[in-house]
């Protein structure tokens, strides 16, 4: 993996920054979310969204779903988590985030920027951002329904098929009593076509007080760099790339200081195996297994030994399996 050169002079980083995990469903589970703060070099992780529908979800659903709430909403690294939820009608939202206080949570984060079919059409995620007034409705009842200690923040998309509410979205958050906006730099439209269109961010983060967290093809310490030099954002959230590459943080945080920090194969095998140990705490052989695959799939773009032989692991028939392969191949 080819390391990301430090950078310097009128290009510097501006100081201090912040990190963080985005929460990207079906991959950033618990364990997902331990085994990165185990790394580390994050200020904070978001937990996949906790969807609601037809009734408030209640406290115990909260402790299952997202765990580190028994742990005064930390992981056992010690890194914060925020309670991620997700649907359309205000008030169930609202007490479900009461709810999600209650079970221990410490932050609530809404989603708005969730771009999938079956998502979208039970009117959760992205297709709100073409209706100002439920944005408006939605964080407006959470945001009263909490306790003002507890800190609530969104994150949307650029829009749905256009970007022509985009003003009229971050307007509507604002408004509502939001302190902090995530933005994802593509619509519903774009889906993960590259790229993300950070000067609209930009755009944002000149007009709004609301603290802006940009998101969107950060990938290393060259794109945080150009992505703030367009922006002007000092917060960022990574997705994608840190599950391509679960060192990134803590390599951008040692270039911060002037150090590089180089690619070790035992310390991703390391990391394999404590990912597999987890998982097998958790789920069965079957899911676990699944999982280990899945994040093969998303280590080939750093990784080529594992891009080479993706077909072979994946072909594994168990997780011991798929070890012994992958500690053959590096």
């Amino acid at each position: 993996m080819t390391q990301p050169s430090t950078s310097s002079g009128s290009n510097a980083l501006h100081l201090p920054v912040t990190l963080a995990v985005a929460p990207m469903e079906g991959v950033m589970d618990h364990t997902m979310r331990n085994l990165l703060s185990e790394v580390g070099g994050m200020d904070y992780l978001v937990s996949e969204f906790i969807r609601v529908t037809q009734y408030a979800i209640p406290a115990h659903t909260f402790k299952r779903l997202v765990p580190e709430n028994a742990n005064h909403a930390k992981t056992k690294h010690n890194h914060p988590v925020h309670t991620q939820l997700l649907g359309s009608n205000a008030e169930l939202m609202a007490e479900s985030a009461f709810n999600a206080v209650q079970s221990g949570a410490t932050h609530i984060d809404v989603n708005f920027g969730c771009p999938a079919k079956r998502v979208n059409g039970h009117g959760g995620g992205s297709v709100l951002l073409q209706t100002p007034r439920a944005l408006y409705d939605i964080m407006s009842n959470i945001r009263q329904q909490l306790p003002k200690h507890i800190p609530v923040s969104a994150k949307i998309r650029l829009g749905y098929e256009d970007e022509e509410l985009l003003l009229d979205n971050v307007a509507a958050i604002e408004n509502a009593g939001v302190g902090t906006l995530t933005i994802h730099g593509r619509t519903k439209k774009d889906g993960y076509k590259p790229p993300a269109r950070w000067e609209k961010i930009g755009l944002i983060q000149d007009q709004t007080k609301m603290t802006v967290v940009a998101n969107g093809d950060i990938t290393d310490m060259d794109s945080l760099l150009r992505c703030q030099a367009i922006t002007g954002c000092q917060h960022f959230m990574i997705g994608r790339g840190s599950l391509n590459n679960p060192f990134v943080f803590q390599q951008i945080r040692a270039q911060l200081s002037g150090a590089t920090l180089p690619t070790d194969n035992d310390a991703l095998l390391n990391l394999f195996n404590s990912y597999c140990n987890q998982l097998k705490a958790h789920y069965d052989e079957v899911a676990s297994l699944g999982r280990l695959k899945q994040w093969c799939g998303h280590l080939r773009f750093e990784y080529p030994t594992i891009k080479e032989n993706l077909q072979t692991l994946r072909r594994s028939k168990s997780t011991n399996e798929l070890l012994e392969r992958l500690d053959e191949k590096f």
